[in-house]
């Protein structure tokens, strides 16, 4: 997993650094260094809140080359992108993009933001391994500093921090699913000729979905007890089926 190295060229309101150092806090980043920046006082404190041992500790770079000295990849942040190959400088990567591209990477990787008034010199831009920029509204696609540094180091924690194991549905269950949803919809007199579509778009449906042993319960509760009380309301028998296998063929 990447180490990430935040670099903040020449800011210009303190509560912007402040804020930055914060958001550092939230997703496990420490190392800050800022290249000639602003007087940092009690307003940057303030804005770091619990991030403030992120501001105490930065470290003050004179220049772009030294800030970014010894990273394996510098990340360039910039409002502006293209695809037009001619403006090849330009070419961004979205942060989910981000993530996933240095989730797998044992290096250290700056993460360089430019200033708030204009952003990353071409020069410098030049210098970055790779570049990234935010989708945004065109009305207004360029964000706060502290809002942008919030959402790329966001989706580089989250690209590294391990799943929630779930239990999934096994395949047995998802048949015995299917087999429910049908069974309602007879009860409910669904038309015939568009069961089967039906039936198919559910499958898709419970496909994509992957669901959870507690989701496949949940439904199934809702399914059969829906089914079951049509029937008792009609007065009709209640579907029984044949017998399966762990393999899900009828016995």
């Amino acid at each position: 997993m990447p180490a990430v190295r935040v670099v903040l060229v020449e800011p210009k309101n303190e509560g912007n650094v402040g804020a930055v150092a914060r958001a550092m806090k939230n997703f496990g980043a420490e190392d800050l260094v800022l290249v000639n920046p602003c007087s940092l006082g009690e307003e940057a404190r303030k804005r770091a809140m619990h991030g403030a041992s992120v501001l105490d500790a930065a470290k003050l770079a004179q220049d772009f080359d030294s800030a970014v000295a010894g990273a394996d990849l510098v990340v360039g942040t910039s409002g502006i992108d293209t695809a037009s190959e001619k403006r090849f400088a330009r070419i961004a990567v979205t942060p989910r993009g981000l993530g996933d591209r240095l989730a797998g990477m044992d290096v250290l990787a700056a993460l360089v933001f430019g200033r708030e008034d204009f952003g990353l010199l071409d020069e410098e831009i030049r210098r970055c391994d790779l570049l990234v920029t935010i989708p945004a509204s065109p009305e207004y696609p360029i964000l706060n500093l502290s809002h942008a540094a919030s959402i790329l180091l966001y989706e580089l924690f989250s690209a590294r921090a391990p799943e929630r194991p779930r239990r999934k549905a096994s395949g047995l269950e998802k048949e015995k699913l299917h087999e429910a949803f049908a069974d309602l919809m007879e009860a409910t007199d669904y038309p015939a000729h568009k069961r089967e579509r039906t039936k198919v778009m559910f499958r898709r449906l419970v496909g994509r979905a992957i669901p959870s042993k507690w989701e496949f319960h949940a439904l199934m509760g809702v399914f059969q007890r829906a089914t079951k009380r049509i029937q008792r309301l009609e007065g009709k028998e209640p579907t029984r089926r044949p017998p399966r296998g762990r393999d899900g063929a009828a016995r």
